[in-house]
Order: structure tokens, then C-alpha cells, then sequence
């Protein structure tokens, strides 16, 4: 059973062709200059091709011709070569063409021409734009219906970011992946002493019409909060209300499937808390995996890709639980 077929698509995928040309030079990545001080600030969106939810709204801010009215602003699409192969009857395989587009920022990957993918060519493509980035907002969308999240990388100043943008109402901390670096940690937006700063969220599941409603609030939210723009500029009724409380939720270890024999405790769709240390959330070769301290959170669940050595949740813990600011 295809993906699309447990999780229908309820939105409609935009045409993008109109973005392709853009006054910088890089096809669908759209810089708009203030000529006023202020920050360079840059929504992302497509990452990941068969995440919709921010084309949806990138595309609407580039046709409602929102420009900023202090620094400068960039709207782009990054995999757009993965996004033009979504076929609903094979969703999963337009998340990329040839590796995963949010594994590749590091300069020695970046600078070494020897190796080449579609994604590192469009990598390469925009980088030059991402260096003059001071707020970079990437949107995402996750495979399993999930409540929304930020996450903020490892820093207090992304975590204290996910906080002034006051939504969704857990902000994960973690280090990234092994596999390789994100975009949100990418150069100075990694680098504690640096006052770039970049988030990531993930606005729910990829086709749900719930997602597009979190993708427009947080980029409302975060172009208000960075000042290019003013509350007057946002579209109608993009912002929405914010959460009695928020979570901050850092990623402490993977629980990795040893073989096939994976199974969790309960049908978990991500963000469960469990109060006590030692609760089952899962069996492993007939062992009950427990969890290894009190509020312990799940986070990203899934058994789609089970297969030995692979990663099929991280757990958390909350760290301090606050009213956005």
C-alpha cells in the first residue's frame, strides 16, 4: 500500500514553473532587496520534493508579491528536479533524486567536485545565496501523521529563537544526523558564536491540509519577528493562535532496530510522553526496549524503512516546559 494511500492528499501541488526565472541568477531562489537596513531572511521550502506544505506557501507570498519592507528577503525552492517526479502512486520516491538534499552542508562535501549528485549540483546552485543568510526558515513535512514541531539544532540560540516565534508547541534540540549535516546547521547558522540563526520545522504530515495552515503561521510569525516585514504586510489569516505552553524537548539517544523482529508497544504517531523511566515502548528480538529516564519523549516513530542498523525513533527529554514569549 502506497504512502498516499494511508495519508490521502488533501492539498493541491502548485505549478512552479512560473518561479523558474529569478533576478539573482538561481532558478527559483527570488531575493528582494528593501534598500533599508535590516537582516538577509530566506523561507525555504521543498527540501525534500514530496514535502508540499511550504511550496504552497512559498509560492503564495512570491504571487501575492510580498516584499520586505527593511533588509532583504529570499524565496526559494531547493529540489525542485525532486518535486517535478511527484506521482501519487509512488510519493516516497520524489523526496529526492539521487541523495537526501538536507545531508550535504558541509563545505568539504560542498568542495569536492569529485563528487556529483542532483543535489549537490543544486546545493552548489544555491549556496552562494545561503552564505549572505542571517534567519533561514526550512520547511518540512513528515512521512507519519504527527503533531508539528521546530527543530532548533543543538544551540541556545535556535532553541531561544523556536521560542520568540512562539510555535509549534515542541521545539526538539538535537545534533542532526550522522548521514550528514542539515541546511539548518550549515556554516554560521552551526556556529554558536555567530548571530545567524535557521530553523526547521516540520509542519505535520506531508498531504494533510492541517500542515499548509502550520507552515503559513510560522512563516508569518517568523517574517514578522525578524522585521522585514510588518503584521499589516502578512496574508490574511495566516497567523493563528499560539500554544498555552511549549516544550523544550532535547534528543538524547536513537533506539536503532537490531533486526526485522521490531515492534513498538502501541501505535505511536510521535511526541508521546512517558512519565516514568522503564515504560515498554517496544520489543526487540522478544526484549522489551524501556525507556531510560522520566518524560521521556518519542520522537519521529516510524517502521517504513525497518531494516537492520536503521534508526526507527529518537527519544528526548524535556527539558524545561515555558509560555512562548
Amino acid at each position: 500500500m502506497s504512502a498516499a494511500a494511508n495519508y490521502p492528499i488533501e492539498v493541491t501541488f502548485p505549478v512552479l514553473s512560473p518561479h523558474e526565472a529569478s533576478a539573482c541568477g538561481v532558478p527559483y531562489v527570488h531575493t528582494f532587496d528593501s534598500g533599508m537596513a535590516g537582516p538577509h531572511v530566506m523561507i525555504n521550502a521543498l527540501t525534500h520534493g514530496n514535502e508540499v506544505c511550504g511550496a504552497i506557501v512559498v509560492d503564495a507570498l512570491l504571487r501575492a508579491g510580498l516584499r520586505p519592507r527593511r533588509g532583504r528577503l529570499t524565496l526559494a525552492f531547493a529540489n525542485i528536479a525532486a518535486y517535478e517526479r511527484f506521482d501519487p502512486e509512488m510519493p516516497d520516491a520524489a523526496r529526492f533524486v539521487d541523495q537526501d538534499f538536507n545531508r550535504v552542508w558541509t563545505e568539504a562535501v560542498l568542495d569536492n567536485t569529485a563528487r556529483t549528485s542532483s543535489e549537490l549540483a543544486r546545493a552548489r546552485e544555491m549556496r552562494p545565496v545561503i552564505d549572505t543568510v542571517d534567519l533561514l526558515l526550512d520547511l518540512h513535512s513528515m512521512h507519519e501523521k504527527s503533531r508539528p514541531l521546530i527543530v532548533s539544532g543543538p544551540l541556545e540560540k535556535g532553541i531561544e529563537l523556536a521560542l520568540a516565534i512562539g510555535t509549534p508547541a515542541t521545539v526538539i534540540v538535537d545534533e542532526g544526523h550522522p548521514q550528514g549535516r542539515r541546511m539548518r546547521d550549515y556554516g554560521a547558522f552551526g556556529d554558536a558564536g555567530s548571530a545567524k540563526n535557521a530553523l526547521l520545522i516540520e509542519c505535520g504530515q506531508h498531504w494533510e491540509a492541517s500542515a499548509v495552515t502550520v507552515a503559513r503561521d510560522t512563516t508569518a510569525r517568523f517574517l514578522q519577528h525578524s522585521g522585514v516585514v510588518d503584521e499589516s504586510d502578512l496574508p490574511e489569516g495566516w497567523l493563528q493562535p499560539s500554544p498555552s505552553e511549549m516544550n523544550v524537548v532535547r534528543v538524547t539517544q536513537p533506539v536503532v532496530a537490531d533486526s526485522m523482529d521490531f515492534r513498538f508497544a502501541n501505535a505511536y504517531t510521535g511526541l508521546e510522553v512517558f512519565p516514568k523511566a522503564g515504560s515498554v515502548i517496544a520489543w526487540s528480538n522478544g526484549q522489551p526496549v524501556l525507556t531510560p529516564y522520566d518524560d521521556c519523549v518519542l520522537v519521529m516513530p516510524s517502521l517504513r524503512q525497518l531494516l537492520p542498523g536503521v534508526t526507527v525513533v529518537r527519544l528526548g527529554k524535556i527539558e524545561r516546559t515555558v509560555s512562548p514569549v
